[in-house]
């Protein structure tokens, strides 16, 4: 700058020696638009490398959140079985937790703690010294313990120094068990501890290819106002690119910059001055340059005024008053909410010493007076809460915060805010009556629930054993000789009756259901419910053909309608089935459950079989989970591109960019493989952007060589329209108007009341990127959503473009969606175009643009090239 300005100044010098005032005006202008340009291109440079650093970053958050949320998910299938076994001893607790261990996954340790004491641990070696830990008495982990338990959520804490040695994060699962009139107790908690040291390694925290430096905040899962556990102080204040670490409950605040911090020149500066000084000297434009000069002017103007405008409203809508108290003379400035809180007049009027002190209620005005006293003698920070007495007798509590304010050449002053805080305060005070009223009424609970537990032993409603029954049953059967069964029976569409015809319909819905399955179930099975609409059937002796006719008779029986009260009831069962000959009978009940959930996920009204599928289903999740992680990180992901083709010249028109996985051992993978993964990973938007910017870079690459393509479709998931950064990193793209098109699926936009992807989906268009509709017929599109949406193109799906070479009926209805296209004024592509017949048909109802197998399948980049460039095509057509 200080260069710059000696320039400036010899410049000047010169040109009003000469008296030629005009050609001064140019010259500084000149160099006050060359300083301009030079801000720009840092502005610029800096962007770019913040978005590099912030691509890196998603890695890394992505491999955060899936390794965290994938050691916890393999706990929460232990916390289940805690809740079917509250009484569950240390043998027990061990060798199911071994299981999870097996894994490859961060845990370090998992314990149990029944009310909240360690008693429960796996493995046992090294960790003997956490046992016993009560994490009420314990200040470093106590606050997350009872978080979890009140807040019945999972809680991940951490990192902190285990009792036993080390340091980890820990995830504290709360167990609430069912008692016997139909709600819960707290049990206690699970804490399963994840090696810090590992995941930050499985995460690339510590990889030394990493090249950027990265600081975590928000210990205890606080978000970016907690305390800071990773990386240096220097990360955080050196301006860093952040983002936020979704955990349970909470977050953390990611932050990072380039190795060796941001770089203070930009490559490219030395070219840009040389070519500003060029445009200097040819270039003298001083009126239009005033005039640009001015109307930024009046731009600052305008956002001064706004922000003016908030911090009023904001001051307005909180109730928050501003005052100034002169410490010289005693004298004070009150806004019109200060006068209201003290049941002053609004008249503008000065204020004195005496009415503060004379409204404070006289119990709290001595420790008023301290506190202001001290702050004012310090000159530190005042912070003070206490009642007010207004003359009709009101009582209000107020808080006030301020600061000590000396200005050069001025009296020392204390300048502050006060709010009514009654309403808080009022309200803390009925909470302690009604937590010690709880209290009481709990400790008569528990003193209840202690005489009467040893027979409580059946359901109240249904006459069935309860959950305890079975508990006992199994705990005492041990091993059994033979084949033992368990069916786990789930209603489903019960709570839909619960709520819409009430309770005492839902009540006879299970007495109906317990009297079914006790007709179908066997004479010596053991039948219970063990929950809200859960039963459980225990049978010995059937084989799996059995098991199934059991099954389908129960579903069979649920399906009927039943009559309450003039009322058709339907509801129907889904059943998980688990069988054993190794006598572990409570591992059945695990196995059933997981069985039950895969029949839900099916479709409801079934019945699944456990089998080791599941058992490694889990496991398999996870290891594709890591590759694709592992795949983002090393750019395996890339573009596919299939050819659209005029329909009337069989000219190239576009292409789609389809998303490819370029796994190192299988190959080529397509989106079916990887995407439900990816969507439980978070990742799809990743991927989404890894395609877009590969299709930009090779329409670039392709019109170099002389090979131009007008436009290139790509897929958008509904996950990234909810992006609200979604814009503002398309802008950084270049992205040229009408080269890139959207295809989104029906669903997408017909949620109206999603106003985010409204919001996107307009600026989409702002930006010059075009709308398609992708896979239209096979949704809920109709005429009206097609004129708000406005695509575009929309893109008939294939099922209904392969059947129309031997169906007049489906003929029709293709013709008749190009037909409301046309009307529309929206361009139709036909995809599925498999044959030549398909063209013609497709041609002669007036499709524009055709894509399918008949012309080019899904290609890479450079054979794309090679394909368009050879228009082998046009022969076969």
């Amino acid at each position: 700058m200080t260069r710059k300005g000696l320039n400036l100044g010899r410049v000047s010098q010169a040109v009003f020696s000469s008296a030629n005032l005009p050609a001064a005006i140019a010259a500084v202008v000149l160099l006050i638009c060359a300083a301009f340009v030079d801000q720009q291109n840092r502005t610029v440079s800096d962007q770019l490398m913040r978005a590099d650093v912030l691509a890196k970053v998603n890695v890394v958050r992505a491999k955060l959140e899936g390794n965290i949320n994938g050691n916890l998910q393999l706990v929460q299938g232990l916390a289940s079985t805690i809740v079917t076994e509250p009484y569950m001893g240390q043998q027990r607790f061990a060798s199911l937790a071994a299981n999870l261990f097996k894994q490859n996954s961060q845990l370090h340790n998992i314990a149990g703690a029944p009310d909240l004491v360690i008693s429960l641990m796996y493995p046992m070696e090294g960790n003997e010294k956490a046992m016993g830990l009560d994490y009420r008495k314990n200040e470093a982990q106590r606050m997350a313990a009872l978080r979890a338990r009140d807040q019945r959520a999972l809680v991940l804490a951490g990192p902190v120094n285990l009792a036993q040695g080390g340091r980890g994060f820990i995830g504290r699962i709360p167990i609430f068990v069912p008692t016997a009139g139909g709600g819960d107790r707290f049990w206690g908690i699970v804490s399963a501890v994840i090696d810090v040291d590992r995941l930050y390694a499985a995460s690339g925290l510590t990889d030394p290819g990493l090249d950027i430096d990265i600081a975590l905040t928000g210990k205890d899962a606080l978000g970016g106002g907690g305390e800071r556990f990773f990386g240096g102080e220097s990360i955080v204040t050196a301006n860093p690119v952040t983002a936020a670490v979704q955990l349970p409950l909470g977050s953390w605040q990611i932050s990072a910059i380039p190795k060796g911090g941001w770089p203070t020149t930009p490559k490219n500066e030395g070219a840009l001055l040389a070519t500003m000084a060029l445009a200097g000297t040819l270039v003298v434009l001083p009126i239009l340059v005033a005039g640009w000069l001015f109307g930024e002017r009046q731009k600052n103007y305008a956002e001064l005024r706004r922000l003016s405008q908030r911090l009023e409203l904001a001051l307005d809508a909180s109730g928050i008053g501003v005052w100034e108290h002169d410490l010289t003379t005693d004298q004070m400035v009150w806004d019109d909410r200060v006068n209201e809180i003290y049941g002053k007049p609004a008249d503008g009027k000065a204020r004195g010493y005496d009415d503060w002190a004379r409204t404070i209620h006289p119990n709290d005005l001595e420790r008023a007076r301290s506190d202001f006293d001290v702050a004012a003698t310090t000159k530190g920070r005042y912070s003070s809460q206490y009642r007010l007495l207004l003359p009709d007798g009101t009582v209000r509590h107020v808080r006030t915060r301020a600061n000590f304010l000396q200005d050069i050449g001025d009296t020392p002053k204390m300048v502050g805010a006060e709010w009514d805080v009654t309403s808080d305060v009022l309200l803390n005070e009925n909470l302690m009556r009604e937590r010690q009223l709880s209290e009481s009424k709990n400790a008569e609970l528990e003193a209840a629930k202690a005489r009467i537990e040893h027979v409580a032993l059946h359901d109240s409603l249904t006459g069935l054993p309860n959950r305890r029954f079975l508990d006992e049953m199994l705990a005492e059967g041990g091993s059994v000789d033979g084949r033992t069964a368990l069916l786990h029976l789930d209603l489903d569409r019960f709570k839909h009756i619960n709520d819409t015809l009430g309770h005492a319909a839902g009540d006879a819905m299970l007495m109906h259901a317990s009297k079914v399955i006790k007709a179908e179930a066997g004479a010596s099975d053991f039948v219970a419910r063990i929950g809200g609409d859960e039963f459980v059937v225990v049978s010995h002796g059937l084989g799996d053909d059995e098991l199934a006719g059991l099954a389908d008779r129960i579903i069979e029986e649920m399906r009927q309608p039943v009559d309450y009260q003039g009322h058709q009831c339907r509801f129907g069962v889904s059943i998980g089935i688990a069988a054993n000959r190794d006598g572990d009978a409570k591992q059945l009940l695990i196995n059933a459950d997981l069985a039950l959930y895969r029949a839900k996920s099916r479709g409801r009204n079934r019945y699944e079989f456990f089998n080791e599928e599941l058992q490694s289903e889990i496991v398999r999740t996870k290891q594709t989970a890591d590759q694709i992680l592992g795949g983002l990180d090393r750019k395996e992901f890339i573009a596919y591109y299939q050819p659209q083709f005029d329909a009337k010249t069989l000219e190239i028109v576009g292409v789609e960019a389809l998303s490819r996985w370029r796994h190192p051992r299988r190959g080529i993978l397509t989106p079916d493989v990887f995407l439900k993964v990816a969507e439980e990973l978070n990742v799809v938007s990743l991927i989404d952007r890894t395609v877009l910017e590969q299709a930009l870079e090779n329409l670039e690459r392709w019109s170099l060589d002389g090979l131009t393509i007008p436009h290139v479709s790509v897929n958008v998931s509904a996950r990234r329209l909810e992006d609200k950064d979604l814009i503002s990193g398309l802008r950084k793209l270049a992205i040229k108007e009408g080269t890139v098109s959207f295809e989104l699926v029906e669903s997408i936009f017909l949620d109206e009341n999603d106003d985010l992807v409204a919001w996107n989906i307009e600026h989409l268009k702002e930006l010059g990127i075009d709308i398609e509709i992708d896979d239209f017929g096979t949704g809920y599109a109709s005429v009206v959503s097609l004129l708000k949406l406005q695509p575009r193109r929309l893109k008939i799906d294939r099922q209904l473009v392969t059947p129309i070479t031997g169906s007049a009926a489906q003929r029709r209805l293709v013709s008749s969606i190009i037909e409301i296209g046309k009307s529309l004024g929206i361009g139709v592509v036909a995809e599925g175009v498999e044959t030549m017949e398909h063209a013609r048909i497709l041609k002669e109802l007036g499709c524009d643009i055709l894509q399918g197998y008949a012309f080019g399948r899904p290609m890479d980049a450079e054979s794309f090239r090679t394909f368009a460039q050879s228009r082998k095509w046009l022969a076969a057509g």
